[in-house]
């Protein structure tokens, strides 16, 4: 059973941030994964994790919610410090969802697994079946309800997952290479709903990805290497800089190398991150030109 913890020795003042880690470093065995780590995500962010295999970006979101622990330094999560007596009621305010969701299937159909955390959180059976309608209507997977998770596709599997994630209701939710294994419509499909998470100002959004699409939708990135934080900042600036992207073995987003090959042909655009910052910067482009041909500009 979760219980309400009280303020007290556990509880910090920690308003308005979701995620503080201060001077972490976790061990495994005698490799040292992640070094005097310090960071904060303020609530309602979507912070966008970048870096090679290896870095340490999983362990980084698995210590978010005491799924490994640390060895050093200090981690508050929604305002309570991480320590083995809060770590139930922290999972229970951090959802995550994996790049493979049969990983953290359980139930024989979709409507069972979502029931499964409900279940874990001792809610009245009346407001159960109330959340189980809700998400499921919210993530379009109502008429899945009934299957086997195993008879899914790929993106049908990872909005199912989701939605048993945001049926417990968590302050953040955590995806880890959600998009690594869906195909173009499943990958937009997620995107889609990451989207409306950020928007709804309900959740702070914490993603781990390699898909240079995903981390440009972000409000914020960070880039691990070897165990440290190398970069944090907006993905527009940092998406530009190649040697970064080097070191994570990742190309520039598409719209962004089209606005620098248009500007090398001579048409003045600034660095674009999607297709429709592209469209927007061209159609003012040609504004601007047919002003100043017509002499109608103001």
């Amino acid at each position: 059973m979760v219980r309400e913890l009280k303020a007290g020795a556990d509880s910090c003042n920690a308003s308005r941030v979701a995620v503080r880690m201060e001077h972490v470093e976790c061990r495994r065995g005698e490799d040292r994964v992640l070094s005097d780590l310090s960071l904060t995500i303020p609530e309602g962010q979507w912070v966008c994790i970048a870096g090679r295999n290896g870095s340490g970006k999983s362990t980084l979101v698995r210590l978010m919610n005491g799924l490994l622990p640390h060895s050093e330094g200090r981690i508050v999560i929604d305002g309570l410090k991480l320590t083995p007596h809060t770590c139930p009621e922290i999972r229970r305010r951090v959802g995550m969802v994996f790049a493979n969701p049969d990983d953290q299937f359980v139930g024989l159909t979709v409507e069972d697994d979502i029931a499964f955390g409900l279940e874990n959180l001792c809610l009245r059976r009346e407001e159960m079946q109330e959340r189980i309608k809700r998400y499921a209507e919210r993530l379009g997977i109502k008429h899945l309800l009934r299957r086997h998770p195993a008879t899914l596709s790929g993106g049908q599997k990872q909005r199912a997952a989701l939605a048993a994630v945001l049926a417990m209701e968590p302050r953040i939710v955590i995806v880890d290479e959600g998009t690594s294994m869906l195909d173009e419509r499943s990958k937009q499909e997620l995107l889609g709903i990451m989207q409306e998470m950020r928007a709804s100002g309900a959740y702070t959004l914490i993603s781990v990805t390699h898909d240079v699409e995903e981390m440009a939708q972000a409000d914020r990135m960070l880039v691990i290497h070897d165990g440290g934080i190398v970069a944090d900042g907006s993905p527009r600036d940092l998406l530009g800089q190649d040697e970064l992207l080097q070191m994570c073995r990742l190309k520039p987003p598409y719209p962004l190398l089209l606005s620098r090959e248009l500007r090398q042909r001579g048409i003045e655009i600034g660095d674009c991150l999607s297709e429709s910052e592209v469209a927007e910067a061209l159609w003012a482009y040609h504004l601007n030109g047919y002003r100043i041909a017509t002499g109608t500009g103001g």
